[in-house]
């Protein structure tokens, strides 16, 4: 029998008075949340095995209202957690009981698309989507895709150093931003990093990137922008055990191929997501692998064989090569949308994030 869960802290009524009052002297009324009632929705993001009651939630729309929350914060000695979507699966925004929660979705504005430098500089509530839609009219789009980018916000992003379905070769987060601007607790802002290619000194803005809001508020993201792929296809390979499939993502990376994309999922989620979208997913293969080759049509082409011959030799059962973009995006949308897919097979579940060496995948 599990031991009982230890009941949630909270903030002494007197103290969250002070404080709400210290913000609402310089913010609108609609930037303050304190009835438990309105801050309930922030009491975790995704993992919500983990849930704690903000004493206060913040709603900034400008830069200028950020600043007037740290440094009232600062003044009162109050803890912050900057938060985005809230579709982080690590706990990255949970907040602290005598703690105020900094929301960041009112930054929204994407700033400037500039299509011959290959950028774009967004707020930090822009979501991770609406930057590739917003390239598209150029042939560009933002690499990094994590299965949630509906949804997930830019600053988020940066907080968790996200990656996505495609990041085994275009790179996580921090190999696609350029450069941050950032409010610290002092109440400076600062910029790291830049356009160039390099800037000088430490590298802290790699050091930012992934430090889940521990140094500083996002308030501006310049990031990478790439062409997009003349053609793309995607692999499902079917295995009739997950050792073997794990196996053979070894496999594929040993024979010195990068997919654009390459995920597994077993047959569980198979059959739990495709009632869901309909993807095509082989639902009696105890395993699947989606692998993506992106490029020219000859390089696509090239690399299609190449993988296909690899998955075979590692025990493949079935291959299947998308024939269209259409089939091609429904074989991702499975991938992407195992979370939400969930919720019809249960009443309730957790979603966790895990890291596994490729080694031992199997």
């Amino acid at each position: 029998m599990s031991a009982p869960l230890q009941a949630p802290l909270s903030a002494p009524p007197e103290r969250r008075e002070q404080v709400a009052a210290a913000l609402r002297a310089r913010l609108p009324a609609r930037a303050v949340l304190h009835d438990p009632e309105d801050t309930r929705p922030y009491e975790c993001d995704g993992l919500a095995a983990y849930r704690q009651l903000p004493m206060i939630v913040t709603l900034p729309s400008s830069e200028a209202e950020v600043l007037a929350i740290l440094a009232v914060c600062r003044e009162l000695n109050v803890p912050i957690v900057p938060r985005g979507a809230g579709t982080g699966l690590s706990g990255g925004a949970l907040p602290i009981h005598d703690g105020v929660v900094v929301s960041t979705a009112r930054l929204n504005r994407i700033v400037k698309v500039d299509a011959y430098a290959r950028t774009a500089i967004v707020q930090p509530g822009v979501r991770n989507l609406a930057i590739s839609e917003a390239a598209a009219q150029y042939g560009l789009y933002y690499a990094p895709d994590p299965s949630s980018q509906i949804a997930c916000t830019i600053g988020g992003n940066v907080a968790e150093n996200s990656g996505g379905v495609h990041c085994l070769k275009y790179g996580l987060t921090v190999h696609n931003v350029l450069r941050v601007r950032v409010a610290t607790i002092d109440g400076d802002v600062i910029e790291l990093g830049g356009e160039a290619l390099d800037a000088p000194g430490l590298d802290l803005l790699a050091v930012f990137i992934g430090s889940e809001g521990m140094l500083g508020i996002v308030l501006e993201v310049t990031v990478k922008l790439v062409p997009k792929p003349a053609a793309a296809q995607v692999i499902m390979a079917s295995f009739d055990d997950v050792v073997t499939g794990g196996n053979a993502v070894a496999s594929v990376i040993a024979a010195g191929i990068i997919p654009a994309g390459l995920e597994m999922m077993d047959r569980t989620s198979s059959r739990m997501v495709e009632p869901f979208v309909r993807a095509g997913y082989d639902t009696d293969a105890a395993a699947i692998l989606l692998c993506e080759a992106d490029g020219t049509p000859l390089e696509v082409a090239e690399e299609i064989e190449r993988m296909t011959a690899v998955l075979q030799a590692a025990g493949a059962s079935a291959i299947a090569v998308s024939q269209s973009e259409a089939e091609r995006m429904r074989f991702w949308s499975g991938r992407k949308n195992a979370f939400p897919a969930a919720g019809r097979i249960s009443p309730d579940y957790y979603c966790m994030d895990g890291t596994i060496p490729r080694k031992n995948l199997a």
